[in-house]
């Protein structure tokens, strides 16, 4: 659900950052951005920290 949630967040990002490069405006400003970015970031680290999570009650159980 957290990648989901980081991947969604990235290309939100993305996308603002490409419209900016192509000479149409933004929809985010630079704080918007920041913002976006370090939620995608957090969502990721939580996805990353559930798996971890999930594999050593695998490896508990074996």
């Amino acid at each position: 659900m957290f990648l989901v949630l980081s991947i969604m967040l990235f290309l939100v990002f993305a996308t603002n950052v490409g419209l900016g490069s192509f000479g149409s405006t933004p929809f985010l400003g630079d704080i918007g951005e920041m913002l976006l970015l370090f939620s995608a970031a957090i969502s990721f680290v939580v996805a990353i920290l559930q798996r971890e999570s999930a594999a050593q009650d695998i490896k508990k159980q074996d």
